[in-house]
């Protein structure tokens, strides 16, 4: 009986770790209505680093619909949507800005992008924010972004 016990806490414990492998990737799908899926997404501390992919699911080309997937601190989300402007397209993000925790490429519809990046790095206490940075974008395309 006491083999049977240890062999179940060791195969709960695999299962446990499968799980935490795989909330070390995230999925957002984007479309032409301005729209993200999640208005929230949330991660685990035990991912030391996290792939976000970006799904656009609408048809429109990304000189008229792009978007794109920006984490940043919610008190830099403001300033970066204006230097986001000024660096205009075809990214509509400033190069090598600290600001910027993360991004992917600007995609149109029926792309694919994604972004690798140290999760580790940040504070679980931290407020951050993802957001799209194509013009005018940000006001409806943002959610919470929670390491829990």
């Amino acid at each position: 009986m006491r083999l049977f016990q240890i062999f179940l806490i060791f195969l709960i414990s695999c299962i446990s770790n499968i799980a935490l492998a795989q909330d070390c990737t995230q999925t957002i799908e984007s479309n032409d209505a301005m729209q993200f899926d999640l208005k929230e997404m949330r991660v685990s501390t035990e991912c030391k680093s996290l792939t976000i992919n970006l799904k656009h699911v609408g048809n429109l080309p990304a000189q008229f619909m792009g978007h794109n997937w920006v984490l940043s601190t919610t008190e830099d989300m403001m300033p970066l949507t204006g230097a986001a402007m000024q660096a205009g397209a075809p990214s509509y993000l400033p190069e090598n800005d600290p600001r910027v925790i993360a991004a992917t490429d600007m995609i149109g519809g029926g792309q694919e992008t994604s972004v690798t990046f140290d999760l580790s790095a940040l504070d679980p206490s931290g407020d951050y924010t993802y957001f799209c940075t194509f013009p005018g974008h940000y006001a409806i395309m943002k959610g919470k972004f929670i390491i829990e």
